[in-house]
């Protein structure tokens, strides 16, 4: 699974301060999205922290467009704690054995 961080003016969200990325994949009945409805199969997901939110998001594997995880937003008070978040995201959705 490859994962790295994305800070700044390199994170693809609008407004993203900082974000963590990692390759998934999505076990059975896939991940909801609010745009689109589920995914499923190889995808990347992207964990921002802007303005006191964290924000859940995947695409397909190398694709352009970014959906936001149904229920994926909440407050976080303390930037520090992406990394934690991000680490619990890809412990959820990440089943590559389904």
């Amino acid at each position: 699974m490859g994962e790295q961080a994305v800070t700044g003016a390199d994170a693809k969200g609008a407004g993203a301060a900082d974000s963590r990325t990692a390759d998934i994949v999505a076990g059975p009945g896939g991940v909801m999205t609010d745009e689109v409805g589920v995914v499923t199969g190889d995808l990347t997901l992207r964990t921002e922290y802007a303005d006191g939110q964290v924000t859940l998001r995947v695409q397909y594997k190398d694709a352009d467009e970014w959906y936001v995880v149904s229920g994926g937003k909440a407050a976080l008070a303390d930037a520090a704690d992406l990394d934690a978040v991000h680490t619990i995201a890809v412990a959820l959705l990440n089943r590559p054995q389904g």
